[in-house]
């Protein structure tokens, strides 16, 4: 079975704020801000919804297929991807540009300030689904925003079945571009605060939304998630993370299990498991893709979370 991942590939640059971004805003001035934050503390990490979906899926056993436009500043992405030996051959390089990447600060109470900048993401469009063969599955995570209406498009055109993840894209649409997406989709996945957002610019309910596709799966951080189904609701219970520091990717782990779950045909509470599973593994690691598991380590706690067998 042969997955094509649709996304970002970008580059997290993370900050620590020691102090409360608060103190250091006048609240009068709000409309004068001049304000800088020391952060003696910083890491650089690879991240983008099609990179952390595909490190995912290699792990799993599966030969991912990532498409994409980055920049000029690639080359450390490329040698990671090399070296996790997963294919570059649709990572398309705009050398006039820069990868996305996102600048994050968090302060010590937890809040964050985060500048993002798309670079070369802006041109997905330039890519072309058609162009890689025998794809059995497909991903539109969030990218450009041209990209990723024409990739839905050839998705259909070539009857490949995709799932529909518009992230924090999800605001670029309109409804009637949100419902053509829908309608072409087999799948939809949004996390929470998402579904509620997509069913106010639809004006409808999810239940609705689910008889338009063959599964919406809608994830509720530590509430778990829940999958819709044949007029049937399925409720996926959260895994507990052993140490648990970084949310960051654990939405794009739980996608990758339910990329692995169609694509071995498992029913949609097996794949839901999985899924909650790798959401697990990655919250007990910082970045979105310095976590290591193998597929002995995810059958070995399938059975014991809810006593299934891969």
């Amino acid at each position: 079975m042969k997955s094509l991942i649709c996304g970002s590939v970008a580059y997290d640059t993370i900050m620590a704020f020691e102090g409360q971004f608060g103190s250091h805003i006048l609240k009068t001035e709000l409309d004068n801000l001049n304000v800088a934050f020391l952060a003696p503390d910083m890491r650089r990490e690879f991240g983008g919804c099609a990179g952390n979906i595909a490190y995912n899926l290699n792990m799993l056993g599966e030969k991912p297929t990532i498409m994409a436009t980055v920049g000029k500043d690639y080359a450390p992405y490329a040698a990671h991807l090399r070296d996790l030996n997963i294919s570059q051959d649709h990572i398309f390089i705009l050398e006039d540009n820069y990868s996305a990447q996102a600048f994050i600060t968090t302060d010590s109470n937890g809040n964050q300030i985060t500048v993002f900048h798309p670079g070369a993401m802006n041109f997905a469009h330039l890519t072309d689904v058609g162009s890689v063969k025998n794809v059995s599955l497909g991903i539109i995570s969030p990218d450009g925003r041209e990209g990723m209406i024409k990739h839905a498009r050839e998705f259909h055109e070539n009857d490949v079945p995709f799932i529909f993840d518009p992230g924090q894209g999800l605001p670029m649409f309109n409804r009637d571009e949100l419902e053509d997406f829908i309608k072409k989709a087999s799948y939809l996945a949004v996390n929470e605060y998402e579904a509620k957002m997509l069913v106010e610019k639809l004006d409808t309910s999810l239940e609705n939304v689910a008889e338009n596709v063959d599964a919406l799966i809608v994830t509720l951080g530590s509430k778990g998630s829940h999958i819709y189904f044949d007029s049937q609701r399925l409720t996926i219970p959260v895994v507990t993370a052993n140490h648990p520091v970084d949310p960051t990717g654990c939405g794009d782990a739980y996608r990758a299990g339910l990329i692995f779950g169609i694509n071995n045909g498992y029913d949609w509470q097996k794949t839901g498991f999985l899924a909650s599973i790798l959401g697990a593994i990655k919250v007990s690691s910082k970045g979105p893709q310095n976590h290591k598991f193998s597929l002995t380590d995810i059958s070995v706690l399938l059975e014991k979370e809810f006593g299934k067998s891969l």
